[in-house]
């Protein structure tokens, strides 16, 4: 399964690595951010819980967008 995550708020490295860090907490999940689109892309063997990748982004200080 794989999820892609609009973020608004991130501008430059820093925002980046915290952004992935904290997504990095969620069990079982691999993470890729891409600053020039603002996305993270998250993919997992298993179901993702969305409402729980919106609490992880909006705790470290950024807007999440959409999830598709």
């Amino acid at each position: 399964m794989t999820k892609k995550i609009k973020i608004d708020g991130m501008m430059c490295e820093h925002c980046r690595t915290r952004v992935e860090k904290a997504l990095l907490e969620v069990p079982g999940v691999k993470v890729k951010v891409d600053l020039i689109t603002k996305t993270a892309t998250v993919s997992s063997d298993k179901e993702i819980d969305e409402k729980e990748l919106r609490r992880v982004i909006t705790n470290t200080g950024y807007t999440v967008v959409s999830v598709e």
